[in-house]
């Protein structure tokens, strides 16, 4: 049987203060706290959100945050995640929710002062997390439908970038997230820079060398080495392809000096195996 819950503190007529399983936490649903006092129980039919909170700071900033967000927007990032969770098909860690429903709230209030703030790395979101890109164009939608204001392509990315943290396998912050966008354009810039091409991003090795650099800058970040392997022929691909080896020393130097880890004889060579496939279908 689940643990009925009980009100310690009306915040608002949407939210109010409670324990589960010993915890501290802020329950929201609309009309949860309406005409309701400590000691009640709180109507589970109406619960929509439950969010645990960790340390007074944070419970704190988190009473500030959701009693001075009006429910609206809740819903509204209630139904983009939904949305990203379906379209992806897999669950967005709960993290998501208050970053998404601040940022969203923020959005629109620019936006309604008229005051745009330039996403700098779209281009490289749009390339690097298409999907997720896609779902940020659609919940500018989903916000225009609901709360009559159409934001710009820019919030598209910063949603997205909400989406892709939410996919995270270990909790990180959004800036952070934001570092590993640069390190992925950083890396593909030497690639079309060693080569003087642009690459053909509808190939599918384009997919493939983007989903590669996407995980070996977050092994990299968690300072993992690369599952080895099957690549008994190291010797072979240095000899065959020494201009690919080359560009993958280059990603090497740049991962040494910029980064300060080092890559394993293996990742280099792997590296170089994606660097020549992308730059057959681009040559």
């Amino acid at each position: 049987m689940s643990e009925t819950l009980k009100i310690d503190k009306v915040i608002n007529n949407n939210l109010v203060r409670s324990y589960k399983d010993g915890k501290e936490v802020l329950v929201m649903g609309k009309g949860l706290g309406f005409k309701k006092q400590k000691n009640d129980f709180i109507d589970e039919t109406l619960i929509e959100r439950i969010y645990v909170i960790e340390g007074e700071e944070n419970n704190n900033y988190l009473e500030l945050l959701l009693s001075n967000i009006p429910y609206a927007y809740v819903q509204t990032t209630n139904e983009i995640v939904r949305y990203a969770s379906n379209s992806l098909d897999k669950k967005l860690d709960d993290t998501i929710w208050l970053g998404l429903t601040d940022h969203i709230y923020h959005a629109i209030d620019r936006a309604k002062k008229g005051k745009i703030i330039r996403n700098a790395l779209l281009w490289e979101i749009s390339r690097f997390y298409n999907h997720e890109y896609l779902i940020g164009k659609e919940a500018l939608n989903i916000i225009e439908k609901r709360h009559g204001v159409k934001l710009s392509d820019s919030d598209a990315g910063f949603i997205a970038l909400h989406i892709v943290n939410a996919q995270m396998d270990d909790s990180i912050k959004i800036q952070e997230t934001i570092e590993l966008v640069k390190q992925q354009r950083k890396i593909l810039d030497i690639v079309k820079y060693h080569y003087g091409i642009e690459l053909n991003e509808s190939s599918i090795h384009y997919d493939r060398f983007m989903t590669h650099i996407k995980y070996f800058v977050r092994r990299l970040s968690k300072g993992k080495e690369l599952i080895k392997e099957d690549l008994g022929f190291l010797e072979v691909i240095k000899t065959k392809y020494p201009n690919e080896y080359k560009c993958a020393k280059r990603i090497e130097e740049y991962v040494q000096k910029e980064l300060n880890s080092e890559l394993t004889e293996d990742e280099i060579v792997y590296l170089a195996v994606h660097i020549r496939r992308v730059i057959g279908e681009s040559a």
